[in-house]
C-alpha cells in the first residue's frame, strides 16, 4: 500500500536563524495528537530550496509501515531536483521544544544522485515522549516544531547538461518534422456485421532509424515516395508494444513494471527488428520475474533458442542442473 498524504494539514515554514554556513527551516505541525497514526500517513512541508535543490520533508505520525518500530514517529527527507547531477548533502533534523530548545538531533550526509532519491528516520522519535507534557515539546495549541538544517555548499557555476538526449526525445512522434509514419494493426475485432482491423499511426524520421534501427528505416523506400510522407504497414506487433519499440529507439526507456507485464513480446519485437540492447533489458525483466519450474522449464529453453537468449537460457540451464534429481 502506497503512503497516503493526510489532508487539512497546513504544514507552515519559517527560516530560523543559521549557524554560518549553514541553511535551517523550522516547520510547524498543528494538531499533532489529533493526527492520524496509521502507517504510511503523512504530513507533508512546503517545499524549500537549500544548496540550488528542492527538497521536503514527510513526517509519519504513526511511522513507516514494516521499518518503524510501533509507537515511534518517521520523517524522511526528499530530493526533489533532477537532471542536475549529483549531490552530498550534510544536514542535521531535531524537534524544537515549546521554549526553543533542540531536542532529539540527527545529523547525517547523504549523496543525491537523482530526483526523489529519500532519506529517512524510521524511528526519530517516540509518539508517546512528544505528547508527553513534561517534555514540553508541544506548545499550549498543540504544535509540533520539526527543524532542519543542511550545511550550505560553495555556490558553482551551473554546467548545463548536454541536449542531445532531450532533443531526440522531442522529436518522438512529431508530426511537423516526420518523413515516415508506421501504421500498426491490432487484431481483427469480430463484431456482429463486420470485422475491422483497428491501427495507430507513429511518425518517425528516416535517418534516425537509419542510424538506430536499421531494419525499421529498410521497410521504407523514400526514392518512390515522391517527397510524401512515406508509409510501413506492421501488422504482427501490437501499437502499445510498438509504440515501447519506437520510444526507446528515440531514446526513451521502457518502464519497469512495463518489461515485467510485456516481457515476451517486447523480446519478440526487439529480435525482429535488432534492437538489442532493448532485448536485453526485457530479457533480464523476464528471467528476474519468472520462476524456472519443471513444468515450464523446456517451453522456456526452447524460447530462449529460437530468440537466442543466452541469459534466459543459463537460468533454465542452471536450475536443471540443480534439479537434475527430480527431472
Amino acid at each position: 500500500m502506497p503512503p497516503v498524504l493526510i489532508q487539512n494539514v497546513n504544514v507552515s515554514t519559517a527560516v530560523a536563524p543559521p549557524p554560518p554556513r549553514w541553511q535551517s527551516f523550522h516547520f510547524n505541525v498543528p494538531n499533532f495528537k489529533d493526527l492520524p497514526t496509521t502507517r504510511d500517513h503523512y504530513v507533508e512541508t512546503p517545499k524549500f530550496s537549500c544548496n540550488g535543490r528542492d527538497w521536503v520533508l514527510t513526517i509519519i505520525p504513526g511511522g513507516v509501515r514494516d521499518a518503524a518500530p510501533e509507537g515511534f514517529v518517521s520523517i524522511v527527507l526528499i530530493h526533489l531536483s533532477g537532471g542536475r547531477g549529483g549531490i552530498t548533502a550534510d544536514f542535521e533534523l531535531s524537534i524544537i521544544d515549546k521554549f526553543g530548545k533542540k531536542k532529539n538531533a540527527f545529523e547525517a550526509s547523504r549523496s543525491f544522485d537523482r530526483a526523489f532519491k529519500y532519506y529517512g528516520w524510521r524511528d526519530f522519535m517516540k509518539r508517546s515522549d512528544i505528547l508527553d507534557e513534561s517534555q514540553n515539546i508541544l506548545d499550549s495549541n498543540g504544535t509540533l516544531t520539526v527543524a532542519f538544517s543542511m550545511k550550505e555548499k560553495p555556490s558553482d557555476v551551473y554546467v548545463p547538461n548536454n541536449p542531445f538526449q532531450d532533443i531526440m526525445k522531442g522529436l518522438f512522434l512529431d508530426k511537423d518534422t516526420a518523413d515516415v509514419c508506421f501504421e500498426v494493426c491490432t487484431a481483427e475485432k469480430k463484431g456482429k456485421k463486420k470485422r475491422a482491423k483497428a491501427s495507430e499511426l507513429f511518425h518517425a524520421h528516416h535517418l534516425i532509424l537509419k542510424k538506430c534501427a536499421p531494419m525499421l528505416a529498410n521497410l521504407f523506400d523514400l526514392d518512390d515516395s515522391d517527397g510524401k510522407l512515406a508509409t510501413a504497414t506492421i501488422s504482427d506487433i501490437r501499437p502499445d508494444i510498438f509504440h515501447h519499440l519506437l520510444h526507446y529507439v528515440y531514446g526513451g526507456s521502457v518502464p519497469e513494471d512495463e518489461l515485467k507485464a510485456n516481457a515476451k513480446d517486447i523480446i519478440d519485437a526487439a529480435d525482429k527488428y535488432s534492437i538489442i540492447n532493448l532485448k536485453l533489458e526485457a530479457e533480464a525483466a523476464y528471467v528476474k520475474s519468472t520462476d524456472i519450474t519443471m513444468d515450464n522449464a523446456m517451453d522456456n529453453l526452447l524460447y530462449a533458442d529460437a530468440k537466442n537468449c543466452a541469459l534466459l537460457k543459463e537460468a533454465v540451464m542452471n536450475f536443471l542442473a540443480e534439479n537434475s534429481s527430480d527431472a
